[in-house]
């Protein structure tokens, strides 16, 4: 198919149209929203397309309701000619060097992410505008996977893209145009992972930093390299070097009304591997998802509203469990880290120190020293420097948290998001398993819950008034106190694959991932990265009636990213929500239906010059549309 500025979602080839709201309806405050739900997909054309065929009934304050069928519209895809660089185009994922000049594999193809992830629709000055991430890229144009190409890299340097957008009388929205986000002033970027929108309007990403937090001889060492390597060679070009402390922060992109942006990795936030970062309505209160095992929860308290550079304290969470039942439960105390600005980390990084810098460390038991399991199963003992708690705390972020006592036994802690009105807070764990089990021989064992491979969503009750474990007040009301499983935000694993090969009820969110609550809906919205779902789905769940509402599918094998929720801009309400890396098949899956999902996608959407499928290297940003604006 040819690339054009707009591609119409394929849910309208399935027969869904959309509603745009009456003047009315748009009018009339908004009392309830409720999902009806789409069933999961039977058919092959089902199983790879991602659709919508939910209805959005709106109760209004009069008690008058109005339905609203949903539609998927895909706004560009990674392949689609669109980005503007330096008076060049390219296709939307093309990832760049240091100095602007497109990144070409050793075949002399174009290295493409297909890899859409966080997102943010902005309205500034009054235009819209969308920040999307590009997560990782280690498929080649060939086909193979580059770790496993003799001479290539594991992963390559990433980017975001910014686009400036022009929203229809209907809302549809359509690319006036698009360009690469230029990271070279903070060193470029590492595994851009998911994202949202400040209380302050911009936007906020996580950048997880996983291949390079581990330490010289330990097992994994070598990913860290390999990291390192590409960074140096193919981002920097060897004119410069790269050190693990550059990357693993909160990074923002502030948008300004004339379509440019400014660039900051938040230092003063800590060093970690960031799913998102995700600020409370309070503009000083941040709470990290933490990705990979072995990983922690973060809590940032700002000392001055919505300017995180200003400074302020760093904590990590202390869970005291209570239950081990459906998904566990437990009281939640806080660890403060330390307290930094912008400026002193920075200046810290600018230093270009070490992990042998700020700590003494070891592989085995040595007198003095602390054992730690931070982000891998492998216990390094450690000891910290004289004078290096500070950079401690905001450099080695995980690894200081498990130091001083703070609990770093979650698996794949990934999006967080706040319920104002209730004072809660929702914390997705896409797998209860390893590093949350009971184990021995480990320096601690805080977490001990039975396996769950399909996941949970945490549910934190927040309050103010609260003290650290030292004693001292932490200046917040958003402060997570007690967490526990709702039973509907449960993953439910089957006890053998049904026969399209889900490992998980497909009645039941399996794995979920990115999460965004809507006040004005009373819902939470969650998306899935499952390897237990042949298809991923995105969720509504209405945090009153406890009703669970499947409200889009997408094709077999992607993830659901690039989730928020924009209840209002101009007369509409939008859930944006991209696909990444369709065509990762099960292993569960039969064998028969991959060969046939495989014919029926070539047929449909071709192959590219090596004979690979375009649909494996295909990925789309888009949104969910038909709502009236709720606020």
């Amino acid at each position: 198919m040819k690339p054009s500025l707009f591609l119409p979602g394929l849910a309208l080839t399935l027969g869904v149209t959309s509603c745009a709201p009456t003047m009315s309806a748009q009018n009339r405050a908004v009392k309830s929203v409720v999902f009806s739900n789409t069933p999961a997909p039977q058919s092959d054309e089902e199983m790879l397309s991602t659709y919508t065929k939910s209805v959005a009934t709106v109760t209004y304050a009069d008690g008058s309701t109005k339905d609203f069928p949903l539609t998927y519209d895909v706004l560009f895809k990674n392949t689609d000619q669109i980005n503007t660089v330096n008076g060049k185009t390219y296709q939307a994922g093309q990832l760049f060097d240091a100095k602007m000049n497109p990144i070409m594999d050793k075949n002399g193809d174009p290295v493409v992410a297909e890899t859409a992830d966080g997102t943010s629709l902005l309205n500034v000055g009054g235009k819209p505008y969308l920040v999307n991430h590009w997560e990782y890229d280690n498929i080649l144009a060939n086909g193979q996977e580059a770790y496993k190409v003799e001479g290539w890299y594991s992963r390559m340097p990433m980017e975001m893209s910014l686009s400036s957008l022009k929203q229809g009388a209907d809302g549809k929205f359509s690319v006036e145009r698009q360009t690469s986000v230029d990271f070279s002033s903070v060193g470029g970027g590492w595994i851009f992972c998911a994202g949202g929108t400040t209380p302050w309007n911009t936007h906020l990403g996580g950048e997880e930093d996983y291949d390079l937090y581990f330490v010289p001889g330990e097992k994994a060492y070598k990913t860290t390299e390999a990291g390192l390597k590409a960074m140096n060679e193919v981002y920097f070009k060897g004119e410069k070097r790269a050190n693990p402390y550059d990357y693993g922060y909160p990074i923002e992109v502030a948008v300004k009304p004339d379509g440019g942006y400014d660039v900051t990795k938040h230092y003063e936030m800590g060093r970690g591997t960031w799913e998102i970062a995700r600020f409370a309505n309070d503009g000083r209160t941040a709470v990290y998802g933490d990705d990979g095992a072995y990983s922690g929860i973060f809590m940032f308290v700002g000392d001055k509203q919505n300017d995180p550079k200003a400074g302020g304290n760093l904590y990590a969470a202390k869970w005291q469990q209570t239950s081990d039942q459906n998904g566990g439960a437990a009281n939640i105390s806080w660890v403060r880290l330390g307290h930094s600005t912008y400026a002193e980390i920075k200046a810290l990084r600018d230093k270009g120190l070490t992990l042998g810098d700020i700590f003494e460390y070891s592989l085995e038991a040595k007198e003095g020293f602390k054992p730690t399991r931070a982000g891998s199963a492998q216990t390094i003992w450690l000891k910290l420097k004289p004078g290096m708690e500070q950079a401690a705390a905001f450099l080695e972020t995980r690894r200081y948290a498990a130091y001083l006592g703070a609990t770093t036994e979650f698996t794949k802690g990934e999006g967080v998001t706040f319920n104002d009105a209730d004072k809660k807070m929702y914390y997705a764990m896409s797998y209860v398993q390893t590093s949350m089990k009971a184990e021995k021989d480990v320096p601690a064992d805080d977490v001990q819950l039975p396996e769950n491979k399909a996941g949970a969503t945490y549910t934190f009750e927040l309050s103010g008034g609260q003290k650290d474990t030292s004693g001292n007040p932490i200046n917040s009301t958003y402060v997570a106190t007690r967490t526990y499983v709702e039973p509907g935000l449960l993953g439910h694993m089957l006890d053998k694959a049904d026969a399209q090969g889900n490992t998980a009820d497909v009645n039941a969110i399996a794995n979920t991932d990115n999460l965004y609550y809507s006040e004005a809906m009373k819902t939470l919205f969650i998306g899935e990265d499952s390897g237990n779902h042949v298809n991923n789905y995105l969720w509504a769940y209405n945090v009153s009636t406890k009703k669970l509402s499947r409200i889009m599918t997408l094709a077999a094998g992607s993830e659901s990213t690039g989730l928020n929720v924009v209840e209002s801009m101009g007369n509409y309400a939008y859930i944006t929500s991209n696909n990444q890396h369709q065509g990762d098949w099960l292993a569960s899956q039969p064998k028969e239906q991959i060969d046939r999902l495989e014919a029926l996608a070539k047929t449909k959407w071709g192959a590219n010059k090596y004979g690979v499928l375009n649909y494996k290297l295909q990925n789309s940003v888009g949104y969910l549309r038909g709502l009236p604006a709720v606020r």
